[in-house]
């Protein structure tokens, strides 16, 4: 058996190797966290391109079979979504309205969205959402839909039919 100053040494050397094995542990757990990160990122994308893909490689097949058939067009619709609440603190308690509606019109809300700039990096769960709430609106022949300078507090997707833009009183098709 050793000495005193022998058990305190190896004792010592244990600790620090301790030390050692915790830093290493700890570099190890920040990587992986990153890794993780990089994973639902990654996740995210495949996701989006998905929902996207899948979507409108059906509507296109199901839009040429319709025009090779003949079928009549259905009647011009707008669909449009308000915010329910403003204070953040309110929010959490918010249950947010369900209009059903069919698979078509929520893959066209879907794609929309992730088309839009300012909503395209939002969470797939937040942009289940957006879709669950939206409903239909109808507007007639030469309805005021966005006046230039409003603000822009709806979402606006266009399901059927044609609408004109203008700038500043001056007509853009």
């Amino acid at each position: 058996m050793g000495t005193l100053r022998d058990l305190q040494y190896a004792l010592q050397e244990k600790i620090e190797e301790l030390r050692q094995r915790d830093a290493l542990i700890d570099e190890l757990e920040l990587e992986l966290d990153q890794k993780d990160e990089l994973i639902q990122k990654l996740q995210n994308e495949l996701d989006k391109y998905r929902s996207v893909i899948r979507p409108a490689t059906q509507q296109a097949q199901k839009q040429s079979a319709s025009t090779l058939q003949g079928e009549p067009r259905t009647k011009r619709q707008a669909i449009s979504a308000e915010p329910t609440a403003f204070d953040i603190q309110d929010l959490s308690h918010v249950t947010l309205p369900f209009y059903p509606k069919s698979p078509q019109s929520k893959d066209l809300i879907k794609e929309a969205i992730l088309d839009n700039d300012f909503m395209k990096n939002l969470e797939l769960s937040q942009i289940q959402e957006i879709v669950d709430c939206m409903y239909p609106v109808e507007y007639g022949k030469d309805s005021c839909i966005i006046k230039e300078g409003d603000v822009g507090s709806l979402v606006y997707v266009m399901e059927d039919g044609y609408i004109e833009m203008t700038k500043k009183e001056k007509p853009h098709n």
